[in-house]
């Protein structure tokens, strides 16, 4: 059974799109993102789906409840965590709580009961005054606030936007740890490797419409397998070294002058003991690669290298890799657009 299910999902002010006919799937106990630029219609999805706003055209349905003709059954299996912070910062974390709690009708004993279940579970035992909280912390307090209900579909709109490397990974924990325990997210996200993390599924929206789907994996073959970067030492060769390269792999070749950058891509998946990324200095031919068992990835590297030793070419750095979701979001969406 789906969890999310979107068909045909339009909003329009005007004749103005924001949503242009978005479908969207998303499994239960899962993690869906919705990945896009500002203005690409992601957070009038969420508030579609949510019931806050009524959609122009096209239907959805949530935890098996259509959106427009069941609206408080929906809101009943939801929560929602919105890009600001929705906390007292007067209250304690333990007040706060319970004040959700005692808003979503529980008794007294009950909102006690869950704020304290909660507090322990996002790991918010500070007893001072929200105001004196972290960002991380206030977000995660607001996950906490959105779980009250303990709802089977969760909703995020960009929570990790302004917060620092740190606070990002706890709140990345906090949602794995709600799909552990059954919980289905359906993720809004600006940042690539947010999505690449949590993500099982991501639909990519660019001016309101759902421009590709798949996992992320899916999504990086879209741009054409791995890639072979090779970062090369005397800046008055790179030319030189992008047309060696480009004879090997018989593809197009990118050139950062500035980095002295060269790359391109390289047909074969990434399989067997390369899997990874292997980098290293290199100023002569390579004699263990060639003896690697492996795929033809494996052969163009040694032949590359190969070819730029004979050339006299000192290569600083290479690396085989895969394309990365900035890439394939880059190559995807018209990165301009209005503010959502």
């Amino acid at each position: 059974m789906s969890a999310v299910l979107a068909q045909g999902m339009r909003k329009t002010y005007g004749d103005k799109a924001a949503l242009d006919g978005v479908d969207l799937d998303v499994a239960e106990g899962t993690v869906y993102g919705l990945l896009g630029p500002n203005g690409a219609g992601k957070t009038t999805a969420v508030r579609i789906l949510t019931t806050l706003l009524r959609a122009s055209g096209g239907r959805a349905e949530v935890a098996g409840f259509d959106v427009a003709a069941q609206p408080r059954q929906v809101r009943r299996s939801i929560g929602l965590v919105g890009q600001h912070a929705a906390v007292d910062e007067l209250l304690t974390g333990r007040q706060n709580l319970e004040l959700f709690g005692r808003l979503y009708h529980l008794g007294p004993a009950a909102a006690r009961a869950r704020a304290a279940e909660l507090l322990d579970r996002f790991g918010l035992e500070h007893t001072g005054p929200a105001k004196e909280y972290s960002g991380g912390m206030r977000r995660r307090l607001d996950l906490a606030a959105g779980m009250i209900l303990a709802p089977p579909v969760l909703f995020l709109d960009e929570p990790t936007t302004g917060l620092d490397p740190r606070s990002r990974a706890e709140i990345w924990r906090a949602v794995r740890d709600l799909v552990a325990g059954g919980t289905t997210v359906l993720l809004t996200t600006q940042y690539l490797e947010e999505a690449d993390q949590l993500a099982d599924r991501i639909s990519v929206i660019d001016a309101g419409r759902v421009v590709a789907e798949g996992t992320p994996d899916e999504l990086k073959s879209k741009l054409g397998g791995d890639r072979l970067d090779v970062v090369i030492h005397d800046p008055a060769r790179v030319a030189q070294a992008a047309a060696v390269i480009g004879s090997v792999v018989k593809g197009p070749v990118e050139v950062d002058r500035d980095t002295r950058h060269v790359s391109a891509p390289v047909s074969g998946p990434m399989s067997g003991p390369m899997s990874g990324p292997m980098s290293g200095p290199v100023s002569g031919p390579v004699g263990g690669l060639a003896s690697e068992p492996g795929s033809g990835r494996v052969q163009v590297l040694t032949e590359v290298l190969a070819a730029l030793a004979a050339a006299g070419i000192e290569a600083e750095d290479v690396a085989l890799r895969r394309p990365t979701l900035d890439e394939v979001f880059l190559n995807l969406t018209d990165a301009g657009g209005d503010a959502e």
